[in-house]
């Protein structure tokens, strides 16, 4: 079994981050989302960088959401869940969406759940036709965390983030790309040629008024009012419900759940 991690190279003003773990479509273990954002940061930091390329190793996935084998033991009750999604999954949404150089998410095959959640926060989202996107936790009896929700609803507005939510069907990049979630559809025999030469554009561009742009855009972004304690409290409340055992349950069976509503 290949061990699961974050693979980062460089090539002269470009950096490839990848996301590795081979062996399950590159599902975002604890290790995973903690090392993406420790590396983001770090790429952040370095003024010789001008892009930066974020994909899955290999031509399987870009990343099937988190590992959801490791719920039993790192996400099992609200108190972990707090900390795996406001500490390890923010942590690496942060340190992508606030990454001061642009950020290119090049796309092969599944990318859903937290796989989504991180290509919602580059700058801009590359895919082959073989893509595959959605959030179908529904179907795991949870709900989307505020963070994380907070990158598809700009791209995407309200009544599209709800198809996906309330749904949880995965789409095909042509749908993706009809409703706003890419920036660009391209053949998948193409897909490696196109994102780095939009890389090349942006690192032959000026590197200060890129991120004078991206901080631009960033500010004039509508901002919600903050939320309340008791709305983050409620944001964890799945964790007491039946749904969410039976759903978890259902997962770990590979079979269809069903839900009783409390």
């Amino acid at each position: 079994m290949t061990k699961p991690e974050i693979l980062v190279d460089r090539n002269g003003a470009i950096v490839t981050v990848a996301l590795s773990n081979p062996d399950k479509l590159n599902a975002l273990t604890v290790a995973m989302w903690r090392e993406i954002a420790r590396a983001m940061d770090a790429l952040s930091a370095d003024d010789s960088v001008r892009c930066i390329v974020l994909r899955g190793a290999g031509r399987e996935a870009f990343a099937a959401g988190a590992d959801i084998a490791e719920f039993a033991r790192v996400r099992n009750d609200a108190g972990q869940g707090k900390v795996y999604h406001g500490e390890y999954v923010r942590g690496a949404l942060r340190a992508v969406g606030e990454c001061r150089h642009p950020t290119v998410a090049m796309i092969h095959g599944a990318c859903v759940g937290g796989g989504l959640e991180i290509a919602c926060q580059c700058d801009l989202r590359i895919s082959g036709r073989s893509g595959r996107f959605g959030v179908p936790i529904n179907r795991l009896g949870f709900a989307i965390a505020y963070d994380e929700l907070a990158a598809l609803l700009p791209l995407v507005g309200r009544a599209v983030a709800l198809e996906i939510l309330v749904e949880g069907r995965v789409w095909d990049a042509g749908e993706a790309y009809a409703k706003g979630l890419l920036t660009r559809l391209v053949p998948d025999e193409q897909l490696e040629e196109e994102a780095y030469a939009a890389a090349r554009r942006i690192a032959e561009g000026a590197p200060l008024v890129n991120r004078w742009h991206k901080r631009f855009v960033r500010r004039l972004t509508p901002q919600p009012a903050p939320l309340t304690a008791a709305e983050l409290e409620e944001n964890f409340a799945y964790f007491a419900t039946e749904d969410y055992r039976i759903g978890m349950q259902a997962f770990l069976d590979k079979s269809k759940p069903k839900f009783v509503g409390r």
